[in-house]
């Protein structure tokens, strides 16, 4: 009864496009996994009901422990906080009226003028900013936020952007943690070259990555969408009683903060990387640079006479209180991906690609099962700690090219997360945009979709080819 390793994943889904409820999904999918974990059931053939209303219940408890044990994880902590204070960050930003400056600034200097302009700027912030993946999302989210309100342009289609730019970006230019991750994982195998070439030659044949990119820019500089995302408005600027319209100010209250949150960054990346970037620490450096940009957004406004301290700390917990239903998918998503991998999911999954494969299908068939695997758990670079080890021993045995079926890995993990709606890093897409999480997964979806076919085909091209 090995099959019952992929029913949570399948709960989630189904329950997600049933309901369209994502917490109620990543609940139901938690207790499921925790279910068949606490009863064993993959020996069992007969049960009783009271054991079943014994793991019922146990299940159930398993499922409080496992949300409570992301804390134990420290960078998994870390997250959690950083995705509460950008709440805050982003309300200063509101409040100070830098905001609504910036995007005037953009506009009478000619930067922003139009639909296009202002969609290029925020793919070209999302590439700029590839030392972290979260980074790249908050920049550009935060950046271009009031300018697609400003020129009618729908969150939704901000979030597809800057989630289609950040991670195939990161991917691609491994200077970065991604890179110093996928490098560790390959440093543990013998090649005939060393690690970073290999690395460094999936560039060309990481083909999502190309293909995900050359879409956003066709999408920014035609102004064409298609499927939902088309149909997507944008939604109107509303302000409850006790926030009354923010007047502009001066565009320094937006973007001093921000600059601080990327200089922090990279500084943090070296700081926790003992000099070296690639080593530095993702979660502790965005989590201290969030930090930072939160106390010098905080002092910019009070120090400006316009704010008390007790106004300054309503607006930050308001700001927070936003983005909490958020943070509570990335906090489940967190936990699903914890259980699951106990329960074996990405393994089994990564187990049904067949020892007989021709060569040329070998490609094309990883970039599949990783897709399938980061969709099921949420995560790609879980995607990478498993399928690394099974395609390095693919690889050795039958002399395939290393660039090319590492590649394919990489590409899979990066395809399933823009498909899965309960992965952590469309969760940080939707918070940085503003945008509704199943409105992001519905609209992104095609696309992603699109560029996974077209991969496959290439994959199966190139297969052809040289092998």
């Amino acid at each position: 009864m090995e099959w019952l390793k992929v029913l949570p994943p399948l709960v989630a889904v189904i329950i997600v496009l049933w309901k369209r409820e994502v917490i109620l999904a990543l609940v139901l999918a938690i207790f499921t996994s925790e279910f068949l974990l606490g009863g064993n059931l993959f020996q069992q053939t007969v049960d009783s009901s009271l054991n079943i209303f014994n793991q019922t219940f146990v299940g159930g408890l398993a499922t409080l422990e496992r949300v409570a044990a992301v804390f134990a994880d420290a960078s998994n902590t870390r997250i959690l906080i950083f995705s509460v204070m950008v709440g805050a960050l982003l309300a200063y930003m509101r409040h100070s009226g830098g905001v609504s400056a910036l995007v005037n600034n953009l506009i009478n200097n000619g930067f922003a003028k139009t639909q296009r302009q202002v969609s290029l700027m925020t793919t070209f912030t999302g590439i700029v900013v590839f030392i972290e993946s979260n980074l790249s999302v908050l920049t550009a989210g935060i950046l271009s936020r009031g300018l697609f309100d400003k020129f009618g342009m729908s969150r939704a289609k901000l979030a597809y952007i800057i989630d289609s730019t950040s991670a195939p970006i990161c991917i691609l230019i491994l200077l970065n943690a991604w890179g110093a991750y996928v490098l560790a994982l390959l440093n543990t195998y013998d090649f005939e070259v060393s690690a970073v070439e290999i690395l460094w030659g999936t560039i060309p044949f990481n083909f999502y990555a190309l293909i995900t990119l050359a879409i956003v820019f066709y999408t920014s500089i035609t102004g064409k969408y298609y499927g939902p995302l088309a149909r997507t408005e944008a939604q109107p600027i509303t302000h409850t009683d006790d926030e009354p319209d923010i007047e502009s100010s001066k565009a320094r209250y937006m973007l001093v903060p921000l600059f601080v949150m990327v200089g922090g960054m990279v500084g943090f990346m070296l700081w926790t990387g003992n000099g070296n970037m690639s080593d530095g620490s993702g979660s502790k450096s965005v989590f201290y640079a969030t930090a930072l940009a939160c106390l010098v957004a905080y002092s910019m406004m009070l120090t400006s006479g316009r704010f008390k301290h007790s106004q300054l700390v309503k607006i930050g917990f308001d700001g927070m209180a936003e983005l909490l239903p958020l943070v509570a998918i990335v906090l489940l998503s967190l936990a699903l991906g914890s259980s699951l991998k106990l329960l074996g999911t990405g393994i089994y999954i990564s187990q049904l690609v067949g020892d007989f494969l021709p060569l040329y299908l070998v490609a094309p068939m990883i970039f599949l099962v990783g897709g399938i695997i980061a969709f099921s758990t949420g995560t790609s670079w879980g995607t990478f700690a498993i399928l690394i080890p099974i395609g390095v021993p693919i690889i050795q045995v039958m002399g395939l090219p290393p660039s090319l079926i590492l590649a394919a890995i990489l590409g899979g993990g990066v395809f399933g997360d823009h498909c899965s709606p309960i992965s952590d890093t469309t969760a940080v897409s939707a918070i940085a945009s503003g945008c509704d999480l199943l409105e992001h997964v519905k609209t992104q979806l095609p696309y992603a979709a699109v560029a996974g076919g077209l991969t496959l085909i290439m994959y199966l091209v190139v297969g052809l080819i040289i092998l």
